[in-house]
């Protein structure tokens, strides 16, 4: 089975770039710069931060190129650990808890404004309860599903086995789920 165009492009930027070839990190930057900040401003909620934290991994990746394991995990996955754990370090100098800016779904589709407005708090009300999971579960949660990656990509991102991270996501879902069950509705009316 031969490699997919782009992944052999990827392969071979990644070894220019092991080779100290600027360019070639500079294309590696532009394609993952997005993702990179993207994953950080999840993780710290200030765009500002997220910007010089992602400025911070891509430096961190270039002076650690050489380490890289062409073989081993997805480069993507390698870039995404070491923003992981800048962005984790920020949080721990910073506050004790991460949590997910008010921007994590855009409402920008159309409709009326009644539908808008729904939207709107149900992106809170899941926001929120996401919020309020434990460090590890909301960090797994925000890989798996707004991340999009896939279990081993979490797995060397958090330092966790596969196995580790299929019983962490269980788990919070669960949370989730009885987290959301808790929560009346909009505009529902307590009894009693």
């Amino acid at each position: 089975m031969t490699a997919a165009p782009n992944e052999v492009d990827e392969r071979t930027l990644v070894q220019r770039a092991i080779s100290r070839d600027e360019d070639a990190f500079g294309a590696l930057y532009d394609r993952h710069v997005v993702r990179v900040y993207r994953h950080i401003y999840y993780m710290v909620g200030n765009s500002a931060e997220a910007e010089d934290l992602a400025a911070q991994a891509f430096l961190q990746a270039w002076e650690a190129i050489d380490r890289y394991q062409v073989r081993g995990a997805p480069f993507v996955s390698w870039l995404l650990r070491i923003a992981h754990n800048l962005a984790v370090s920020h949080l721990r100098s910073r506050k004790p808890s991460t949590e997910l800016p008010e921007t994590l779904v855009d409402h920008s589709r159309d409709g009326n404004p009644e539908e808008m407005l729904h939207r709107q708090v149900e992106s809170r009300r899941v926001r929120d309860a996401i919020n309020r999971l434990r460090g590890d579960q909301r960090r797994v949660i925000m890989l798996r599903f707004i991340e999009e990656l896939e279990y081993p990509e979490v797995a060397q991102i958090v330092g966790k086995s596969v196995a580790a991270v299929r019983v962490i996501q269980h788990r919070a879902l669960n949370a989730l789920r009885r987290e959301m069950g808790r929560e009346a509705p909009p505009g529902a009316m307590a009894h009693g």
